[in-house]
């Protein structure tokens, strides 16, 4: 697993893998913009059922600007995940840097009504360099 989602992170037995693209077809550098698809897997190692409600994340372009994005869901879903069970989304990252990374939470509730916040590993997004 490890091969395939280089980056993780692990809260109350629910790991998130991150598996990290960069997108040339989708970016313009000559105008600025940069494009990148990230692959995040939500694991239920636990022996509870969870549900992920919101999702925070911080992100850093290359200049050391940081942007705050919150919202319900990921990707339009609040996806109920039972122990042993595994949730997998494709979403995507603009910067008008060639250079930044990512990292953030997801809100969840247990079963039991119980809120807890589940880290996603910080992961950088670089763009291949031209010309080398």
């Amino acid at each position: 697993m490890e091969a395939l989602f280089a980056h993780a992170a692990e809260t109350r037995g629910i790991a998130v893998r991150v598996q990290v693209s960069y997108l040339a077809e989708q970016s313009e550098p000559a105008r600025g913009r940069w494009f990148w698809a990230y692959h995040i897997r939500i694991e239920n190692a636990s022996d509870r059922t969870v549900q992920l409600l919101t999702r925070h994340w911080i992100i850093t372009d290359g200049r050391g600007a940081r942007h705050s994005v919150e919202g319900e869901g990921v990707v339009g879903e609040q996806p109920v995940i039972a122990p042993g069970g595994s949730y997998d989304y494709v979403s995507g990252c603009p910067l008008s840097t060639p250079t930044g990374s990512m990292q953030g939470s997801y809100h969840m509730i247990d079963e039991d009504g119980e809120g807890f916040d589940v880290a996603i590993p910080k992961f950088a997004l670089l763009a291949p360099a031209v010309g080398v």
